[in-house]
């Protein structure tokens, strides 16, 4: 999709986003199928979504394209992103964006739903602290209708297995290597592209006042949790069940029911 005003082609920024994702992780596509998947078997065909921390809309394009009856309501901080998203659904009524901090205590206040039948997440939630993501997690049993449901994939390292875990850390870091020497593009190399286009510049400084710039490191404060304890903190939160229901060597998808 073009945009003939501004003369962006959003639909290369959605697809040169997915790349660069996908060169961390091959897997992704494998991860957001069985994320449909779980969908689909608790929730049905024509949910009511909300893409947390969505990104330029990775998530909410799957969803629309396996579900066509669904809704979406994206969330995010990230104005750079944002502008992506936006622009590549801007002739879509089945999907919204809104800007909001998911540290704000206020942010659920601003959907334009009460509840959710699907709250769906992938490669975000690392961004936060510990703290921080218990709290957003009490803060989502209340988004999430009853038998509704939540899935967040995310990099889950299990602390009890550093031979295994660094065996596939050395693995993925060669693989990424001799994909790089290909010419292929990283974090650093996408942000500063957006940064080079006319059209992104003025969203991506805003980007970096909030972030900082990736080339001098970004979201250095975040942690990282087994998926042992995404399991309890999500059970303490409030939902009735949780568990995995997709792993990689290094990432975990777990899934509450609420």
């Amino acid at each position: 999709m073009t945009d003939t005003t501004t003369h962006v082609d959003w639909q290369a920024w959605q697809s040169s986003w997915d790349r660069q994702q996908e060169w961390y992780l091959p897997d992704r596509e494998e991860r957001f199928r069985v994320m449909l998947d779980t969908v689909e078997a608790l929730v049905g065909r024509e949910p009511q979504v909300l893409d947390l921390a969505c990104g330029t809309g990775s998530i909410s394009d799957r969803v629309l394209g396996r579900f066509p009856k669904a809704r979406s309501t994206g969330v995010d901080l990230d104005p750079a992103l944002l502008a992506i998203a936006r622009g590549h659904f801007a002739r879509d009524d089945r999907v919204e964006f809104i800007s909001v901090d998911l540290r704000d205590p206020e942010w659920a206040g601003k959907l334009p739903h009460r509840a959710y039948d699907a709250v769906l997440t992938a490669t975000a939630l690392h961004w936060l602290r510990t703290d921080e993501l218990a709290t957003l997690y009490g803060q989502l049993a209340g988004v999430v209708r009853d038998g509704g449901v939540f899935l967040n994939a995310d990099h889950m390292p299990d602390g009890a297995t550093p031979c295994i875990n660094a065996a596939a850390h050395a693995f993925d870091k060669a693989r990424r290597e001799r994909e790089k020497a290909t010419g292929r593009q990283d974090w650093i190399d996408w942000w500063q592209a957006a940064a080079g286009d006319p059209a992104l510049a003025g969203v991506v400084a805003e980007r970096f006042k909030i972030f900082g710039n990736p080339a001098d490191g970004d979201h250095d404060d975040g942690e990282m949790q087994s998926p042992g304890w995404h399991i309890r903190a999500l059970r303490d939160a409030g939902f009735a069940e949780a568990r995995t229901v997709w792993a990689s060597p290094q990432d975990t998808m777990v899934l509450g029911l609420r």
